[in-house]
């Protein structure tokens, strides 16, 4: 009669966590629409409470949705961020409305401005600066008001290329903060190669631009999924990183994810404390649970579970 050798059990092997990335990742945030936030059962088992969620809004999207979602987030423990796209705001009442909406059904007290993605505006407002104009917020005694930011420029803006009127517009709001009580900072789209982001911000703050930079990171997602978003956000001379990655054979099925670009951003602010780029926001485009798995493999807080909470 023989027996089987024991099997001596393999340790667990403990992912080392870079702690200049980590520290990166700290207090980051993410993007939700209601239609992709229906799809998690649980955001307390991915994400860290207190974490700021932004809920975009997309044009069609009835306010009753977006509304829900965000009661349903702040119930959970999130700082709720709602993108209020100036383009697809009728008039000031609708503003008001939307405003008294958000604060009495969910305790909303913060939001992001931004002109929206539409090419002709529905009403009275065409972008994120008459919206801070109009008072609205202060009124409402919203605590925070960020404002997108393009690392990378804006067609819809800058029509010609350059980035004059992104400029004159970020000179406007930088004003803005200067004369007002509002914290603010710039939610940037998103963007894959960190030389470039470095530069984009270092210039930023050589034209006196001191807002704080939430730096846009497109989460992990398949490539394909990526270089489709990119395209279709206007994602400009980074967009090579993806097409290259692409070329590699090796690689054309693997899964993107953003470690590279952000070990970089997180190498150069750990060289310069002062660096403007103060957290990162994510746009899960390959799904919330993917992402929020992503960052906590590599330093981003964990969640609790609700049953340990």
């Amino acid at each position: 009669m023989s027996l089987l050798p024991f099997r001596k059990t393999q340790p667990v092997e403990e992912t080392t966590v870079n702690p200049q990335l980590e520290a990166l990742l700290k207090d980051y945030s993410i993007e939700v629409m209601p239609r992709t936030a229906e799809k998690v059962e649980d955001f307390t088992a991915l994400l860290p409470a207190g974490t700021r969620v932004y809920i975009a809004h997309i044009e069609g999207t009835p306010i009753e949705d977006m509304v829900a979602t965000a009661k349903r987030l702040a119930t959970d423990g999130y700082n709720v961020m709602p993108h209020f796209p100036a383009r697809i705001i009728k008039d000031e009442a609708t503003l008001a409305d939307w405003i008294a909406r958000y604060q009495g059904e969910a305790g909303v007290d913060q939001a992001l401005l931004l002109a929206g993605g539409v090419a002709q505006p529905h009403g009275d407002y065409h972008s994120s600066m008459q919206l801070l104009e109009s008072g609205q917020f202060d009124k409402a005694g919203f605590k925070r008001l960020h404002v997108a930011g393009h690392p990378e420029g804006n067609r819809d803006i800058d029509p010609d290329g350059s980035d004059k009127n992104v400029q004159d517009a970020l000179r406007w709001k930088q004003k803005f903060l200067d004369t007002t009580d509002a914290e603010m900072a710039l939610a940037t789209q998103f963007a894959f190669e960190a030389g470039s982001i470095i530069a984009w911000a270092d210039a930023l703050k050589k034209a006196g631009i001191t807002i704080p930079v939430h730096i846009g990171i497109a989460g992990p997602a398949k490539l394909q999924t990526l270089i489709k978003f990119a395209i279709a956000c206007g994602v400009g001379p980074s967009l090579k990183v993806l097409q290259k990655r692409a070329m590699d054979v090796t690689k054309l099925l693997l899964p993107y994810e953003p470690t590279e670009v952000l070990t970089e951003l997180a190498a150069h602010k750990a060289a310069n404390p002062d660096f403007n780029i103060t957290h990162v926001h994510f746009f899960p485009l390959g799904g919330i649970k993917t992402n929020a798995n992503w960052a906590i493999a590599n330093g981003g807080s964990s969640a609790v579970p609700a049953s340990q909470s």
